[in-house]
């Protein structure tokens, strides 16, 4: 075997070394142009909307972008809940979730989706919700500073209390019940209660002090915050007592900053399909409270006369809100009435 020369070795191994370095870089490429969001949350990890939402929307993300885009939850919140909107906004946060009514008078149209008695699953008002906003209520411009994802409710809020005879509504009259603000406070005073403000987890606190003599609450969460062994009596109202609105949202400079095929593959797994399986996780978490309250709560089913007397008491309410989300500049008795539409053909599976 013949040497060869010092300076053909040093070249072959300066283009050898080129040649590698060339192919980590086309490794690296995807690598590189991977994108991760970071997803602001303010709730424990086994909490339904957690659980049974982000975490499998983050998944739904990843497949349909085929991985170019994953979202990281984070561990820690970054601020209080009502400040989740804004951390989109901003940038604080890539994503954000969180409650409309968590900032009251900032968005008007959202309260149409907590008015009484839309329906019994979360799912369809959920659906009903989205296509209502895509066709109309995104027109008064209220959430254009960000890129809205989705927009969903909970399920229908119930009343439940301690000590309390609910067969009839003077039980419910007087009585210090816990709300977490907006529609929930109107409802319990049209009801004659008196609202007790304050966030979800002081409720177990508020009830076992005495604080207050009740709740206004979907099933779901009776049981999660463990109060179905402080609370003894509920009553159901069919269409529910109000809703709560919700919203996921982005920065809308990281999602101008995606790609159009990586834009496209979100929103395939956004918007009414991410509604859906909030609505869908809220129903599933109700059932499973109603089940874990039987034997502690007296549940009963608010009859043909309360009904007519509930939706008396709560026709103000309704009209106030119909007031706030025309302050808009839409059409709120068209609106809702796109709403309780879109609902009906979504609970029709239309």
């Amino acid at each position: 075997m013949h040497d060869v020369p010092v300076e053909a070795r040093a070249r072959r191994g300066a283009a050898g070394l080129l040649a590698g370095l060339i192919g980590l870089a086309v490794l690296a490429g995807p690598a590189a142009a991977q994108t991760t969001l970071r997803m602001a949350n303010w709730l424990p990890p086994s909490h339904p909307l957690v659980a049974d939402v982000m975490k499998p929307y983050a998944e739904r993300v990843a497949e349909a972008t085929d991985g170019r885009v994953t979202i990281q939850i984070l561990d820690a919140p970054l601020g209080p809940p009502p400040a989740h909107y804004d951390f989109a906004v901003n940038g604080v946060a890539d994503i954000t979730y969180g409650v409309h009514g968590y900032t009251p008078g900032r968005f008007k149209t959202t309260v149409l989706a907590e008015v009484p008695f839309l329906g019994d699953s979360a799912e369809a008002i959920s659906v009903g919700y989205w296509n209502a906003y895509e066709q109309m209520l995104a027109e008064a411009g209220e959430q254009d500073d960000v890129k809205v994802l989705a927009v969903f409710t909970h399920g229908p809020g119930q009343i439940f209390t301690r000590g309390r005879d609910l067969s009839s509504l003077a039980g419910v009259e007087g009585a210090k019940m816990r709300v977490g603000g907006g529609i929930a406070s109107d409802v319990a005073t049209a009801l004659g209660a008196v609202p007790v403000q304050s966030p979800s987890s002081k409720a177990y606190e508020l009830l076992s002090g005495g604080v207050a003599d009740g709740i206004l609450f979907p099933f779901e969460s009776v049981t999660f915050f463990n109060l179905q062994g402080i609370l003894d009596q509920g009553l159901e109202v069919p269409g529910g007592l109000y809703n709560t609105s919700f919203f996921v949202v982005m920065n809308k400079g990281k999602w101008e900053a995606l790609s159009d095929e990586d834009k496209a593959a979100i929103d395939s797994v956004s918007g009414e399909a991410l509604a859906r399986l909030a609505g869908q996780a809220w129903d599933a978490a109700d059932a499973e409270g109603r089940e874990a309250m039987q034997g502690e709560i007296a549940l009963a089913t608010a009859t043909d006369a309360q009904l007519e007397e509930i939706s008396r008491k709560l026709a103000p309410v309704v009209e106030a809100k119909l007031a706030e989300a025309a302050g808009a500049g839409i059409d709120a008795e068209a609106g809702l009435a796109l709403l309780r539409a879109e609902i009906e053909k979504a609970a029709a599976g239309r």
